[in-house]
């Protein structure tokens, strides 16, 4: 049996977890496998390491902004490019599922088979962002037209069943991939002499990772971590990421917890950071399948988390919000037992090529 041609559609690679996951994915597969092709509409890759060289890469004109407010029929003859010049394909993945480009290169190209990935629970998404409901409501015409569908957790499944009308539609489970070995070598690198200093191993340090933004709930984080902060003075919460709550959340620590939470803007390598905790903690309002949790599992740090995550990330024990505080204020440090996650990752390649091969 030959090798099998994939293209992957995506926006961009900058930072976040959608992208993060796609890089993961593309350093890892098996090239005598698979000739894999990745479609972007924005030059640049935020990622250290690069994307390895079996993999073609095509960066495509960015469609005009405006053609994700018209229906997706109309924005499409509006937007017309010639995908025949890129052959045949067995497998077209949308991996983006928001952006009007990456729907239209997916169901331009000749494929065999398109699918799109899903990233979110859209119900939930939907009823906290007001922006994602006007997208829905001029995209919604492109599922149809999908072969398939893959949620990145379980938990994914039935809402966008739900809410997409899509009942009849195939849908295929498969998680997101984590790079152990790039953590792994990630981890090991020295913190800056600034980051250094600041933080005090004799104190218990939590992490959180992720975008400033209100799915992933700082703004219940941060209160409840102060609540503790209150009872115990060896607490320090150190927050990673960007976003566009960022102003807001600094104000509310400095308020609720005066030296005890830190924001440490967005780093290109968080796992020396991480490396350097005692726990992680993540309160957020809903996933698709945290990404954070996993690397946090790699390096091996015990998981405070709202209960609600547990739909999101498989084995998972999460605590409903009172007793996450009273977890956190009872945590001591204690020896770190990292997981390599080696099953884990050996089944979302098998699922990839076996999606490839149907």
């Amino acid at each position: 049996m030959g090798k099998k041609r994939i293209a992957f559609f995506q926006e961009d690679l900058g930072p976040g977890g959608i992208q993060k996951s796609l890089f993961n994915l593309l350093r890892n597969l098996d090239y005598s496998r698979v000739d894999a092709e990745l479609f972007l509409f924005e030059k640049g890759c935020f990622y250290e390491g690069g994307l390895p060289r079996e993999l073609t890469v095509h960066v495509v004109e960015k469609p005009p902004r405006f053609l994700s407010f018209l229906p997706f029929e109309t924005a499409e003859k509006l937007w017309h490019r010639d995908w025949d010049q890129f052959g045949e394909y067995d497998l077209a993945a949308d991996f983006n599922s928001y952006q009007f480009g990456c729907a239209a290169g997916t169901l331009g190209v000749r494929a065999k088979k398109r699918v799109m990935w899903i990233h979110n629970n859209v119900e939930i998404k939907q009823r906290n962002e007001w922006k994602y409901r006007v997208l829905w409501y001029f995209f919604k015409g492109k599922f149809r037209r999908y072969d398939g569908f893959i949620p990145c957790s379980p938990a994914l499944t039935e809402p966008f069943r739900r809410l997409s009308g899509q009942t009849d539609a195939e849908y295929r489970v498969i998680a997101n991939y984590i790079d152990v070995p790039e953590i792994r070598r990630k981890q090991r690198e020295p913190l800056s002499e600034e980051l250094t200093a600041e933080i005090d191993e004799d104190k218990v340090n939590f992490v959180a990772l992720g975008r400033l933004s209100h799915q992933k709930g700082y703004d219940i984080m941060i209160p409840l971590f102060a609540s503790c902060c209150r009872s115990r003075e060896d607490l320090q919460l150190y927050i990673i990421g960007e976003g566009p709550e960022h102003e807001a959340l600094l104000r509310m620590a400095e308020q609720e917890a005066p030296g005890y939470i830190h924001f440490l803007g967005q780093q290109a390598n968080p796992y020396a950071v991480m490396n350097r905790m005692d726990a992680f903690l993540s309160t957020s309002r809903y996933e698709g399948q945290p990404l954070n949790i996993e690397e946090a599992r790699v390096i091996g740090l015990p998981l405070y988390c709202s209960k609600n995550l547990e739909a999101y990330s498989e084995g998972l024990e999460g605590y409903e919000e009172d007793a996450l505080a009273r977890a956190i204020c009872d945590a001591r440090k204690t020896p770190k037992r990292p997981d390599d996650l080696e099953e884990y990752n050996r089944k979302i390649l098998e699922s990839i090529y076996a999606l490839a091969e149907a």
